[in-house]
């Protein structure tokens, strides 16, 4: 018995260790001096370097919305390009502190690769894009068609799911990266190419004459895309989250990255709270209670990102759709600051 009972307080103790551990990523994340953040190797309008180095993209703008709000600097970032095969492990073995690169929220990766998703923060669907040579315009016209997909991804996944739901056939041709993919298809080894609609669109812009493919209809997938964070720091798990959700309030609220000075001096009990006038809500988190300013001081509030990376005025020029916010007809809601 003894024995037993130590074996327990052993084990108990041990679960304490590894929890204060694995609980110490914003602590960590201070004296580092900057966030490591899991990136896309390179998709246009959500990850993407230049050829100097510089990163651009609505994913990436939330990793900068992080430093802002831990550092009240943006650059304070370190971009970690992952791919699909890689990006788990990265976040797993600490490499990485947030992974914040278009991967699906789904039940298996919640519960079984030891991470948590903090929100999305974009809703996104798996579609095709094939040549308009071919004459289609519905997905439903593919059976038999041969199909370039990325491996280790849903993507592959729904694909099978669709063509057997719809009895159609299909050749899939599988390859490791996302370059790889788009540049098979570009030279013709397959007939469609599938992804994430925003990965289609974004994907386009690479081809060699962009203007002769299109995007079918067809959305054939839930694909909420979202940041993830290692499990067992609730503290981090809540900045990341509530980071998403001050720039969404910010939007909903009407707070800019151009009026955020002037909001500071408004009489609205949910700006205040937002922007730190009122209440210690950063403390709440391990935060200055100025956090939220800082991230639409210096990156803006949701709209602003999405739209100067993936909307209209972009080259990508997706419209809002689900990722409008609520009040607009789209899913993009966040709980009140309060």
């Amino acid at each position: 018995m003894k024995r037993m009972i130590a074996s327990v307080v052993v084990g108990l103790a041990a679960g304490l260790a590894a929890t204060a551990a694995s609980a110490a990523t914003l602590d960590q994340i201070k004296q580092r001096g900057f966030i490591q953040c899991g990136a896309n190797t390179g998709l246009a309008g959500f990850g993407v370097p230049d050829d100097k180095g510089n990163w651009t993209g609505l994913d990436v703008d939330l990793c900068r919305a992080l430093a802002a709000a831990v550092f009240d600097d943006p650059t304070k970032v370190k971009f970690i390009p992952l791919s699909a095969k890689d990006r788990f492990t990265a976040l797993q073995s600490g490499e990485a502190d947030v992974l914040i690169r278009n991967t699906t929220w789904t039940m298996s990766r919640d519960t079984s690769l030891g991470l948590n998703f903090t929100g999305v923060n974009y809703y996104d669907g798996q579609g095709f894009m094939v040549r308009k040579s071919l004459g289609i315009s519905s997905a439903l016209e593919l059976d038999g068609a041969s199909v370039c997909t990325q491996q280790g991804t849903t993507t592959e996944l729904n694909l099978a799911d669709y063509f057997r739901a719809n009895n159609m056939k299909y050749e899939v041709v599988a390859f490791a990266t996302s370059d790889e993919t788009v540049k098979a298809y570009d030279s013709g080894r397959c007939d469609a190419f599938t992804t994430d609609a925003s990965g289609l669109y974004a994907e386009r812009l690479k081809l060699t004459n962009p203007d002769d493919h299109i995007v079918l209809p067809e959305i054939i997938s839930k694909e909420p895309l979202g940041p993830s964070v290692r499990h067992g720091d609730d503290q981090w798990f809540d900045v990341v989250k509530w980071v998403h959700f001050a720039m969404l309030n910010a939007e909903e609220l009407g707070v800019t990255q151009a009026n955020v000075d002037e909001m500071l001096k408004s009489e609205n009990p949910e700006i205040k709270r937002l922007l730190g006038t009122e209440g210690k809500f950063g403390e709440a988190i391990g935060l200055t209670n100025d956090w939220a300013y800082r991230v639409i001081k210096h990156v803006g509030n949701y709209g602003e990102v999405f739209e100067r990376n993936v909307g209209e005025g972009s080259p990508l020029k997706i419209k809002r759709g689900l990722n409008a916010l609520w009040t607009k007809g789209g899913l993009q809601y966040a709980p009140p600051i309060r």
